[in-house]
This record gives structure tokens, sequence and C-alpha cells, in this order.
């Protein structure tokens, strides 16, 4: 059985609401719900940031958490959102999933969870 290196959910969601998406204290709670959800520790609060321009723009959330980061970008002209996770620390996928629908209500959503390989198997 070959070890993993690293934890990777990678989330692309489609008709989010555009309510909860546009809201800085919404994507906060659903930070620190998250980190708690998936048995991390966060390390700082998070950044949670509205930048960017034509549709491309919204809030982008980054939080370090002790074993590496989540990482979100929300895009308001879209109402979609991507969202990573990537962690060293084997966490439940599943209940991240269960999160990002709860904390954005996206009618859509595709997800890919990736196990990424130690550095030795990278020879």
């Amino acid at each position: 059985m070959q070890k993993a290196w690293g934890f990777h959910g990678i989330f692309n969601l489609a008709k989010c609401s555009p309510k909860l998406i546009r809201c800085p204290k919404n994507i906060e709670l659903f930070s620190s719900t998250l980190v708690k959800k998936i048995d991390m520790v966060a390390y700082g609060k998070p950044q949670i940031i509205h930048f960017g321009v034509d549709d491309k723009k919204g809030y982008t959330l980054v939080q370090l958490i002790e074993t590496s980061n989540i990482m979100a970008h929300f895009a308001e002209e879209n109402n979609s959102a991507y969202i990573d996770i990537f962690s060293c620390k084997p966490y439940e996928f599943k209940s991240a999933k269960q999160v990002i629908q709860e904390f954005f209500e996206p009618e859509n959503m595709h997800s890919v969870f990736l196990k990424r390989s130690p550095p030795e198997q990278l020879k």
C-alpha cells in the first residue's frame, strides 16, 4: 500500500447563493466550521479579501491550517466558487463537501479527491 504525502480536495461550485458568496461573515463562519468539521487546527485568522475585475471579481479566502491550507475564490459574475483543501493530515472528504453545500448552496458541485505522493515516490 502506497503512503500518501497529502490529501487534496478540489471543489468547483456553480449557481451558488449570491448573498452567501458575497458575505464575508458567512465566508469566515464557513472557514471556522470547516476547520472544526474536518478536525484541523487553524493557524491564525483567515484572510478574506474582496478584489478582482469583471468575471473574476469576488472574495478570496486563505486559511492556513497546521497541516497546510484552505483556499477559496468566489466569482460574483456567475455565482461560482472554487475551493481547495490540502492537508498532510487525512480528513473526511464527505464532511468537507457537506459543509461547502450548507454554506454556499450550490445547484451543482463537481469535486475530486487526490492523494499526493510522498517525495521518495517521485523519482
